[in-house]
């Protein structure tokens, strides 16, 4: 008598731990994983007291999917100058003006429409001359 129901109850919880591995592995799976893991180059002009940053990148820049629904592949930027404020950036380049002399440094980081990030980040470092 003891033999059978000893077989359902394993069966249940068998299926009942295998159910719960697939819900956790799939919510994580979408989450972390990008298929495509875009590519970044940044490059700075300066000119008196501007700079232009052009960023340089095989992921669609898309202005008119802004904070809308994710589509691998596809975002926009964020840019970071001098450990400010995030600025959005929905184009290839962004002129900063009226920068004070000394170094400066801009971090560019890509992004999906929905502001998560593709973990792609650039630094680099420019300097405006003092004037003459």
């Amino acid at each position: 008598m003891r033999k059978r129901w000893l077989l359902p109850l394993a069966f249940g919880l068998i299926w009942a731990v295998a159910a719960c591995g697939n819900v956790e592995t799939g919510s994580t799976s979408t989450m972390t994983e990008h298929r495509h893991m875009p590519q970044i180059d940044v490059q700075v002009q300066v000119n008196g007291t501007s700079a232009t940053v052009k960023v340089s990148t095989d992921m669609h820049i898309s202005p008119e999917q802004y904070g809308k629904a994710r589509k691998e592949g596809e975002g926009h930027i964020h840019m970071y100058l001098d450990n400010g404020e995030k600025i959005g950036v929905t184009q290839e380049a962004k002129v900063f003006e009226n920068l004070t002399p000394g170094v400066h440094t801009i971090r560019v980081s890509l992004h999906n429409n929905d502001h998560t990030p593709y973990d792609v980040t650039k630094s680099v470092e420019f300097t405006i001359a003092p004037p003459k």
